[in-house]
Parts: structure tokens; C-alpha cells; sequence
């Protein structure tokens, strides 16, 4: 197997073109690989400065798990540090775990944050939302997100052989005239997440005021995704109630649970604040 290693995104794209097949840290395939053969060019971004960005707005996709540090909020960089062992983390990518894995630890809390996805195509570099990246699996450069209030993160304890671990990301954004939180007084028509928590629902934000917060939540339980938004303005049993009679409210009871919980410490965080 021949594995490039671009250092420019012309250079990236040129192999791809070329049918290189990409990885990350190859957690995932080099086991399939030794059984059912190599390919025989590959491609890994490890080399590339554009998917090896860490700022306080966005993530590069080569970047391997435990580099992900303080400097991205906190709901991604506590995702991040529950992915495996410490060994997978060392070689484990933010890319990989996005669109390579099944269990997709950091997909929670990149939807919380709203994250849009930098990708290269064989035409050149476009952004797109992470549903079209996992169903088309596109060749992630980077994350970029509108940077939270506050945000947090749990994982649930793990039974030997049972279901992907109970997750739960939130984060809460500031609002502007148009309810999206990016300054633009445009709304971005995105609201609740479909039950793969990656297809775009309705836009239940549009018309907020200035001043107030979108409270964003994602849970993984038993391997679908659920994501749904409630507008914050400092009641927080009408922000859960809210939450609930979207597509939160299909979690099972102990899932919901712990998404009230979680919610409650976020919204008194940032009440401190």
C-alpha cells in the first residue's frame, strides 16, 4: 500500500482524484484491511495544516483525540476524552470518529455546537451540515461552530457486550434577532434533528428576540441520535418541557433523565455566569 501524505489541499486533491482512499488513524479499518487486503494507495491529512487546526472555533479533522484540549469548548473536548483507551485516543481521529465509526462519540456534541463541516471533494473545498458528510461519508477537513455560552457533556457507564453508552451533549448559544445566534438576522431553519440525529427538521427558533439563549441538546441512546432546540429565557422547567415535546421526548425514561439533569447544571452554570 502506497500512503500519500499531502501538505496542501491541491496536493490532497490531486490524490483523491487519483482514487486514494482516505484514513485517519485507521482504528477502525486495519483490521479489515489484513483480512480482506490493503488498498493499494491511501491518504492520511496528519500532514495537512488545514485538518490540523485546534482554535476556540473550530477542529481539524486529522487532529487525533487526545490533543483536543481547552482551547474548543468544553462539551467536544469532554467527548472527546471518553472515546476508547487512552491508546485509541492516541491515534484515533477527529474525522474517523465522525464519519468512519458507527458509535460517533463526538457527533453529540458537534451538533450542539452547531458545527458545520469544511470537506474536499475531487472539485474542490466546500462546507456542508454533518447530515450530507455521514450519509455521502466525504473526506472531512474540519469543524467550525459558533462558539457557546457554555456547554457540557456526559457518558453513561458502559454494560460489558450490551448498547453504545447513553450520551448526552448540551449547549446553550446566544441569540440574535433572528433566532440562529450568528449575528446575521437571517434564521437558518434548523431546529430538531431526526431520530439518526443528522437530517435537518423545522425551524422552531425563528423569531426570538434579542437578548435571550437557544438551549441545543443532543443525546446518543441505543445508537440513534436525537437532537432537538428550546429557546432559554431563565425558566428552566419550560426550556425541559419544551425539549420534551420534540423529539426528545421518543427517549426512553432513564435517558431523559439524565438529559434533565444534565440540563438543569448547564442552565445554573450559566446562571453563575
Amino acid at each position: 500500500m502506497l500512503l500519500r501524505l499531502p501538505t496542501s489541499v491541491s496536493e490532497a486533491q490531486e490524490y483523491l482524484t487519483q482514487g486514494a482512499v482516505p484514513i485517519g488513524g485507521a482504528t477502525l479499518v486495519w483490521a479489515t484491511w489484513q483480512r480482506d487486503g490493503f488498498p493499494d494507495h491511501a491518504m492520511s491529512l496528519r500532514e495537512l495544516p488545514e485538518a490540523n487546526t485546534i482554535e476556540p472555533d473550530a477542529l481539524g479533522a486529522a487532529v487525533v483525540l487526545n490533543r483536543i484540549d481547552g482551547r474548543v469548548p468544553e462539551v467536544l473536548r469532554r467527548a472527546a476524552s471518553t472515546v476508547g483507551t487512552g491508546a485509541v485516543r492516541r491515534t484515533a481521529t477527529v474525522g474517523g470518529n465522525i464519519v468512519g465509526s458507527t458509535l460517533r462519540c463526538l457527533l453529540p456534541a458537534a451538533l450542539v455546537l452547531d458545527a458545520r463541516a469544511v470537506v474536499l471533494e475531487p472539485e474542490g473545498v466546500t462546507e456542508t451540515d454533518l447530515a450530507e458528510v455521514i450519509a455521502k461519508r466525504h473526506l472531512l477537513l474540519s469543524l467550525r461552530w459558533r462558539t457557546p455560552v457554555t456547554s457540557n457533556y456526559v457518558k453513561a457507564p458502559a454494560e460489558p457486550g450490551g448498547p453504545s453508552p447513553l450520551v448526552v451533549a448540551a449547549a446553550l448559544h446566544s441569540v440574535d434577532g433572528d433566532g440562529d445566534g450568528d449575528g446575521d438576522g437571517i434564521g437558518d431553519g434548523v431546529g430538531d434533528q431526526d431520530s439518526n440525529g443528522t437530517g435537518a427538521g423545522t425551524d422552531t427558533t425563528s423569531g426570538t428576540t434579542t437578548g435571550t439563549t437557544l438551549l441545543r441538546v443532543a443525546v446518543r441512546s441505543e445508537d440513534e441520535v436525537f437532537s432537538e432546540n428550546a429557546v432559554y429565557q431563565g425558566d428552566t422547567e419550560a426550556a425541559l418541557h419544551a425539549l420534551r415535546d420534540g423529539s426528545l421526548g421518543r427517549l426512553p425514561a432513564p435517558a431523559w433523565d439524565l438529559v434533565a439533569r444534565q440540563v438543569t447544571d448547564l442552565l445554573a452554570l450559566s446562571t453563575d455566569h
